[in-house]
Parts: C-alpha cells; structure tokens; sequence
C-alpha cells in the first residue's frame, strides 16, 4: 500500500498552495506585529509568540503576488527552520489534507526554467491544483541569516546584507 502524503493547505490570492505537515509547527491569529527598520521587503517584521520573537515573512509579497489587506482569516503558519522559528503570513489556512503520490507532480518546465525553485510540485485533488512549497527553499541562505539575525543577536555580525528580488 502506498502512502498518502499530508500538507497544509493555504490561500494566497485565489490560489491554493502546500506545504508538508513536518514543516509547520502551528498555525495562529496575526498577533500584532512590529515593524523592523531596514527589513527585506517581503519581512513583514516580527511577533512575540510566548516569549519568543518570531520574524514573519509575507508570502504575498516573497512570491511576487500581488498585495491585499489582512482580513479576519489571514493567519500566520509558525515553521522551524534549522533550529530558527519563521512566521509566514498567509490569506487563509485551510485545511490538512492527505494527497496519494499519484496525484503529485512535477512543476510544468516553463516554471522551474523561469528559476521558481521553491515549486516542488502540483497536486491535483479533484478539480482542485495545489501547488506545492519547499519552505527551506523559499528564504535562500543569505536570507535565512538576516532573519535569524532578528532572533539572535550573535548572528547578525554574520549575515550579510539582502539584495532587493
């Protein structure tokens, strides 16, 4: 018996995506949010979640979609990334949903050819397409390090400064 595979899906736009289940920790209410001076476009700057300052990235935004104003549904997925807690601002959270490996596949040539990397697939489920995220790869290396740089001090000597996208 194969697998299912099982994501959480959110909206951006009219558009569904996904990511792993492995990959969020939790997903809340936008808490309020405190700008940072200086901050990467698309941060869209950080939370306190229990004593914890978490950085919160507009997926809007870091995707090149166009912007729209927070609404009652938009939440904020909480990942873990190499021991470094993110926020991703998104519309609307969902649902988890179970997928079968036959029903993924691999992002059409014209995407990943226009360098779209953090596309790692598209799920058909029903009539509906999902399109499926690798978080890691959506914050680049240098990216991650600024970031992380807003929860740890000691980083920030080692980060270097972002690149407009």
């Amino acid at each position: 018996m194969v697998k299912s595979l099982q994501f959480v899906v959110f909206k951006i736009g009219k558009e569904l995506f996904g990511v792993g289940i492995d990959s969020i920790r939790e997903i809340v209410r936008v808490p309020e949010v405190t700008e940072v001076p200086d901050a990467p476009h698309f941060l869209d700057g950080v939370i306190n979640l229990r004593g914890r300052i978490v950085p919160v990235v507009d997926l809007r935004k870091r995707l090149g979609i166009q912007y729209a104003d927070k609404t009652k549904a938009t939440r904020v997925l909480i990942t873990e990334n190499s021991g470094s807690m993110v926020g991703l601002l998104v519309d609307a959270a969902s649902e988890v949903i179970r997928i079968q490996p036959d029903a993924v596949e691999e992002p059409p040539e014209m995407i990943t050819a226009i360098g779209v990397e953090y596309i790692t697939a598209v799920a058909k489920l029903n009539e509906r397409l999902i399109i499926l995220l690798d978080i890691k790869k959506i914050l680049n290396v240098g990216e991650m390090k600024k970031i992380a740089a807003l929860q740890r001090p000691e980083i920030a000597q080692k980060a270097e400064p972002l690149q407009a996208a």
